[in-house]
């Protein structure tokens, strides 16, 4: 199969800065407490249906050893091998794998939590879609989506390319973003917005949204 040119140009040029990335972003988490809040919000959730979570664009694997730590059942996946193995080098007892977001070898129903932290930025917006899907294919019935993306400013254009530091990246109007998740079958049932800083060199709100996979109506009825 041959592969799409945005996901061939996006995994080289993360392999090409993956030790850079690595260092930079290793402790990310340390200064933004809005950001460990929804993690741990998210974690509370998943815990609650078992456990399993796959951190989907893992990069070097920080973020999937923090979701270890809150007591998850976590394995990363990213398209950067590079960046895989870096996360191997780093957290040698959690399970890291190359793949992409688009077919994901990962059985049906078999997750009940989804990370997809930025990891969607470099996705062309015509190609969303099945990646949406693919990520309703592997949560189960009740599982979570914690799905985070720069925002757009303006609704009428819901997708604005903007000049990503590694790759041609994408934001995304939330609300429509949010819509898209209801019709893959994911119901937004939270959200976090984060003003830009000062010091940040872009000024864009940073949106995470935290959507729920339906369960099957007779699950819900004797719920």
């Amino acid at each position: 199969m041959v592969e799409h040119d945005a996901l061939s140009a996006t995994r080289e040029a993360y392999d090409a800065v993956a030790l850079t990335y690595a260092q930079l972003f290793r402790d990310t988490l340390r200064d933004s407490p809005l950001d460990r809040a929804i993690l741990d919000a998210f974690a509370e959730l998943v815990r609650a249906s078992g456990g399993h979570v796959a951190d989907l664009g893992c990069g070097p694997g920080h973020i999937t050893a923090h979701l270890d730590a809150l007591n998850l059942t976590a394995f990363g996946v990213d398209a950067s091998p590079a960046m895989i193995e870096l996360a191997r080098q780093a957290h040698p007892d959690l399970r890291f794998e190359v793949g992409s977001m688009s077919a994901l070898n990962i059985a049906d129903g078999a997750l009940a939590g989804v990370l997809a932290r930025w990891s969607v930025i470099h996705t062309p917006p015509r190609e969303l879609p099945p990646i949406l899907d693919e990520f309703h294919r592997v949560l189960a019935p009740g599982g979570h989506l914690l799905i985070g993306f720069s925002a757009s400013d303006d609704p009428s254009h819901p997708t604005q390319v903007f000049d990503h530091t590694v790759a041609p990246a994408y934001r995304w109007w939330p609300d429509h973003l949010a819509t898209m998740l209801r019709t893959c079958g994911l119901t937004e049932v939270g959200r976090l917005v984060r003003e830009p800083r000062p010091t940040d060199r872009r000024q864009f709100q940073e949106v995470q949204i935290l959507a729920r996979k339906a369960q099957p109506e007779a699950v819900r009825s004797n719920t």
